[in-house]
């Protein structure tokens, strides 16, 4: 029962809220506490120095207990204005704050601005003003709050991130557990499959029929190694970028729409790379699916190759309608799809392929409504 209670996340952020608000309000309770009873003991410390001017006036001994509250104040910082000579005696106060007529006057309208001065009175006649700030303790006690909302900040921000983390981990469990399942469920008709073609072969049939039956099974077979390696940390070998990218692409052209044409400016020489075979063919044939669907089956698709001493850049350009500036962060994200029909997955899993498990990177280079140039950027092995 309480674990379901606090597996609803807007259960223990309200828990955590009423928890975080009762902690205030009982600081900035005891807070404003403690002012007052700072402020009554000013009153009683006024009220001993009226009995000492009553003192001077009558003749009279100044009582014990006067006397103690005179001397017990030894944090609160006041200034007494004496109104007979314009003077004032300060207690509590750095020198270099009252080395001056001027700062004294300063510190007289901040006290006054933080606490009601109290008058000290003698048979009606106004003698003296006492002017008192915030002790030390109360000072602190006063930013108390602001560094409480602080933390309660810091609180929420890491209690998101801790719940987004759940929920991203076991969606991330969920789809792995799915994709596995997805590539055990293809293997049995695809074993069935290659079993009919071997029969297929012994038949009077045209041989280039069963060839390109064989390379749809050779894809379903690479399909169904792509959903098994979901979830666990993929093989990198050292590959050449450039005839890896060749023969996903042969294999493409005969597949779409002859109104697409390919433009290809790819090196004559080998570039090396570690990679994956099986996943970055997917993350290839995802983005060109995209950029045939952005040019509804017809246009024109630009495909090259570049290097550095380090890098090497493949990019993929379109003549689609484009991707709109303000998306172009988010075409990465699960779920970002403008097809009526698909889920938004393509690109997510293409960034996680590139970027996660190949250590490069992956972007929109440019975009505009004449259409979208994607970059993926992979380091180079160098190793022979």
């Amino acid at each position: 029962m309480i674990y379901r209670i606090f597996n609803n996340r807007w259960v223990t952020f309200g828990i955590a809220f009423i928890i975080c608000a009762l902690v205030f309000w009982h600081a900035n309770k005891f807070f404003h506490e403690l002012k007052e009873n700072e402020t009554s003991k000013m009153q009683i410390w006024a009220a001993a120095q009226q009995e000492l001017q009553q003192m001077d006036i009558d003749s009279e001994n100044l009582s014990p207990t006067a006397f103690n509250v005179l001397l017990s104040n030894n944090t609160t910082p006041m200034l007494l204005y004496n109104h007979d000579n314009d003077t004032y005696e300060v207690q509590n106060i750095p020198n270099r704050k009252t080395n001056s007529r001027k700062k004294l006057d300063e510190l007289r309208s901040q006290f006054n601005s933080e606490n009601t001065p109290i008058e000290v009175r003698v048979e009606n006649e106004l003698l003296q003003t006492l002017y008192y700030g915030s002790s030390p303790l109360l000072k602190k006690l006063k930013y108390y709050p602001i560094l409480l909302i602080l933390v309660f900040i810091l609180f929420f921000i890491a209690l998101y991130f801790f719940y987004k983390t759940t929920m991203s981990s076991e969606q991330n469990k969920l789809w792995a557990g799915m994709a596995k399942e997805t590539a055990h469920q293809i293997g049995t008709p695809l074993s069935s499959l290659i079993a009919w073609i071997e029969i297929l072969k012994s038949e009077s049939i045209n041989p280039e029929y069963v060839q390109e039956m064989e390379k749809d099974i050779t894809r379903l077979t690479t399909i169904t190694e792509r959903f098994s390696k979901i979830g666990s940390l993929p093989d990198l070998k050292r590959t050449d970028i450039v005839s890896e990218t060749k023969k996903n692409l042969e294999y493409l052209k005969k597949r779409n729409s002859k109104l697409i044409s390919y433009h290809l400016d790819l090196p004559d020489i080998p570039v090396f790379v570690n990679l994956n075979s099986e996943l970055y063919s997917w993350s290839l044939e995802n983005l060109i699916k995209n950029s045939i669907d952005a040019m509804r089956g017809k246009g024109d698709v630009y495909i090259s190759i570049k290097e550095n001493a380090k890098e090497v850049s493949l990019t993929i350009r379109d003549t689609g309608k484009g991707i709109p500036k303000r998306m172009q962060k988010t075409v990465f994200s699960p779920g970002y799809t403008t097809k009526k029909r698909g889920w938004g997955l393509g690109l997510s899993l293409s960034k996680r392929i590139i970027e996660e498990y190949h250590r490069g990177k992956i972007r929109v280079l440019n975009s505009s409504p004449n259409g979208t140039t994607m970059e993926i950027i992979l380091q180079i092995d160098k190793k022979g």
